[in-house]
């Protein structure tokens, strides 16, 4: 059984894979269970050690590994060499704290000695998608085995070349056989590995029908998950806001990554006193906007990731065209091959429309008015997502009231999201659970273990 790799940008194949037989899974599950005792064993300098040298070969990489990304995903190329380099950023973060965030803490109980211990659990799952095939990794990765941990990619299908290149990085980095293992397997075969006694816990990144099928394989067997899944997350513009750069802003944060993103502004929520000049800025950006061949540095929007990405955006923006919201620019696959879609903007939307309720997975925008602060953390709230959200106004007693109202795993304020290594990242909702990135995310996957000594 095999899988291909294909261009969005052309829709070409690139590469065809084998995928592993149950057999070869079971040995690879073995293979991780013998690496987990001597890796949980080594001091955190070595393991530093190991992980610096990781960084060392992403940033001499990057522009290869860039390339390898883009041609599988369709991401422009220089935010594709972007991400490369950022993920060695998350391997010298944790290689520099690990032990910090990791070391025994003591408890004054009146014991002799009372203390936490953070140990590693053993080989953990996780389950990656496309859209950030080299960060969504290594910010599970870089923690993880840095703990102690052992790690299995389960990679997306259609990013099978950056699945194994995550791997060799490892390898080359000096982590020692077994303790990081891409596995090409279907998302069937996810089902045969969480089972296994070897598989200690398990995580996703990607969508909520992925997520929630991980949970209840995970949960029959009562091993931890952490999920980070969908989100739609408001852009909220006030009158006191510097309209020009939140406009800026805005453009930047719905088009990142082709509009794919978990973390992406979707909901573009607008003060009346100020709406009509924000959409004016906003169309006329949008409309500026340089859409073609992702290897272009140039390029600003490429492909989206796959055919079934593009048919499922466009039926979504048609039915809520249908409905009555209506498209101020875009609205329309471009001709040719690969799979492009216009960078859109809808406005009017109405409740019962997908582009309302469903995260848009693409360059398209939603716009909706509000008359006060309160229509706008209502609207912002309405949604089963709560991933992040970014707020734009310099009034001090309105971020007051969004960053404690908003109903989300984060809130910037002045500022468009981004997940950074030092701060925990995850969501809330439909959105997920658990946290990546910072202290919270290295000790997901430890356990928290109580020592007292009479």
């Amino acid at each position: 059984m095999t899988i291909t790799s294909v261009n969005p940008a052309n829709a070409q194949p690139n590469q065809t894979y084998e995928l592993l037989s149950p057999l070869e899974v079971e040995r690879k599950l073995a293979l991780a269970a013998r690496a987990f005792g001597p890796h949980r064993t080594t001091s955190f300098d070595q393991r530093a050690q190991w992980m610096n040298r990781a960084a060392e070969l992403l940033e001499q990489g990057a522009k290869r590994l860039g390339t390898l990304i883009t041609s599988e995903m369709g991401k422009p190329i220089k935010a594709a060499e972007a991400e490369v380099t950022k993920c060695a950023w998350v391997c010298r973060y944790y290689a520099e704290n690990a032990r910090a965030f990791l070391s025994d803490e003591g408890v004054d109980t009146g014991a002799v000695r009372s203390l936490i211990r953070y140990p590693p659990l053993g080989a953990i799952l996780a389950v990656m998608p496309w859209n950030f095939p080299f960060w969504q990794v290594f910010r599970f990765a870089a923690p993880a085995l840095m703990a102690g941990n052992v790690g299995l990619l389960k990679h997306a299908s259609n990013v099978p070349g950056c699945a194994l290149a995550i791997e060799e990085v490892f390898r080359d980095a000096g982590f020692a056989e077994g303790v990081f293992q891409t596995l090409l397997i279907p998302a069937a075969g996810v089902e045969q590995v969480i089972a296994s006694p070897l598989v200690a816990a398990a995580t996703l990144t990607g969508g909520e029908p992925a997520g929630c099928a991980l949970a209840v394989a995970a949960g029959k067997r009562l091993k931890k998950t952490v999920l980070e899944l969908g989100g739609s997350d408001p852009f909220i513009v006030m009158p006191s806001a510097d309209l020009g750069k939140a406009v800026e802003t805005a453009v930047k944060a719905r088009i990142v990554n082709n509009g794919q993103s978990c973390i992406a502004a979707k909901r573009f929520i607008v003060a009346d006193a100020i709406a009509e000049e924000f959409e004016r800025r906003f169309v006329a950006a949008f409309e500026k906007l340089k859409t073609g061949d992702p290897m272009d540095p140039a390029t600003e929007v490429g492909p989206l990731a796959t055919q079934q990405v593009l048919d499922s955006l466009e039926q979504q923006v048609q039915q809520s065209a249908a409905q009555g919201a209506r498209i101020l620019t875009g609205g329309r696959r471009l001709p040719g091959p690969g799979y492009y879609y216009a960078p859109t903007i809808l406005t009017d939307i109405p409740p019962s429309s997908p582009a309302y309720s469903e995260e848009l997975f693409g360059p398209v925008a939603s716009i909706f008015r509000v008359k006060s602060i309160d229509e706008a953390i209502h609207v912002a709230n309405d949604t089963e997502f709560g991933l992040a959200s970014s707020v734009w106004t310099n009034d001090p007693v309105e971020q007051d009231r969004f960053t404690s109202e908003i109903q989300a795993g984060a809130v910037f304020v002045n500022a468009m999201v981004v997940s950074d290594p030092r701060l925990p990242f995850g969501g809330i909702k439909r959105s997920g659970y658990g946290r990546e990135l910072g202290v919270f995310g290295i000790r997901e996957f430890v356990n928290v273990k109580t020592v007292c000594i009479a």
